[in-house]
């Protein structure tokens, strides 16, 4: 008899819910020895969006963005923030010290407290700075799970043989070398962790990795590279729960055309005239949503076109 009344009364409690209009669960008065099935309602009718269990996933992580001080770098770490505002180490790195801790200050009177911020003045195509990245910081930002291998860049049109030596350089020094040497001063401290290590590098490649163009083969060429070591990369890690994705834009607009023709933005200007590219905020978000997976998932490889791209050089443009 005591199981029966129990079961009626829970049956009672249920009818109770199902007119309630699915309102605070904690409201209703359950018998004490109905205390299990409380659990079992609340489970059932809580609400689980995307968002939150992004967020859930996020937390307490320690995540450093390269080339944050603007375009692309900049907009994930202010997505990262979003999503995740309550528990988070953000690790800035750039050239521009001073755009780092403007970015740092923006963060914080967005999100408040919960998000630490730390800039660090960083050149990627530095191997020394690269080499004493990691030991320069303070320690409770040593922890790092998350690498986004965003700075890179592109300069001038120029084709063989009149690419000058000093942009092909500057290229492959900070879009290709900068990245692997990023990823092997980080990669230590993923591998540590259990099951062969834990951690998620991001890097960020370009369509012009995967389709070459005329007057962009040097930048071509760096973006092709990023590929083939991300590729080795995810197969070299294959017994790890070590994350490697990337993700390869189409036309964005960001300081990428401002720097490829030196400075002069109305050349930078006339590549986005009478179309709608892509924004720094739209690949964020990308980049924010495949970090946020749950742990088994991995966007491998991610193609991103505004809607009137279809290759580097299949973009529409109104008359």
């Amino acid at each position: 008899m005591k199981h029966l009344r129990v079961y009626h009364n829970s049956i009672r409690s249920v009818r109770q819910l199902r007119f309630s209009h699915l309102g605070n669960i904690s409201a209703f008065c359950l018998p004490a020895q109905t205390a299990s099935f409380r659990r079992i309602f609340e489970s059932a009718f809580s609400k689980r969006t995307m968002a939150t269990a992004m967020a859930k996933r996020l937390e307490g992580k320690t995540i450093v963005v390269t080339g944050a001080s603007s375009g692309i770098g900049r907009s994930t770490a202010k997505e990262f923030a979003r999503t995740a505002p309550k528990n988070l180490k953000l690790i800035l790195t750039a050239r521009r010290i001073d755009s780092l801790q403007e970015l740092a200050k923006e963060i914080k009177e967005e999100v408040g407290d919960g998000v630490q911020t730390l800039p660090v003045k960083l050149d990627v195509s530095n191997p020394e700075e690269v080499k004493n990245f990691v030991s320069s910081l303070p320690v409770e930002f040593q922890d790092i799970d998350v690498l986004v291998n965003n700075a890179g860049l592109v300069k001038g049109v120029a084709q063989a043989p009149d690419i000058d030596l000093a942009d092909i350089n500057t290229m492959f020094n900070t879009n290709v070398t900068g990245l692997i040497n990023m990823t092997q001063a980080i990669l230590p401290i993923f591998k540590k962790r259990s099951d062969g290590g834990r951690g998620d590098i991001i890097n960020i490649g370009s369509i012009a990795g995967r389709e070459a163009y005329p007057g962009g083969s040097i930048y071509c060429a760096t973006k092709a590279a990023v590929k083939s070591f991300t590729e080795a990369l995810r197969k070299e890690l294959i017994s790890t729960r070590i994350r490697i994705i990337e993700i390869d834009p189409g036309q964005v607009e960001t300081e990428f055309s401002i720097v490829r023709y030196y400075g002069d933005k109305s050349k930078a200007d006339a590549v986005y005239a009478n179309c709608e590219p892509l924004t720094p905020e739209d690949i964020a978000e990308i980049i924010v949503f495949a970090v946020g997976r749950r742990e088994n998932v991995v966007i491998a490889d991610t193609l991103i076109f505004p809607n009137h791209q279809a290759s580097p050089g299949h973009v529409y443009k109104k008359p």
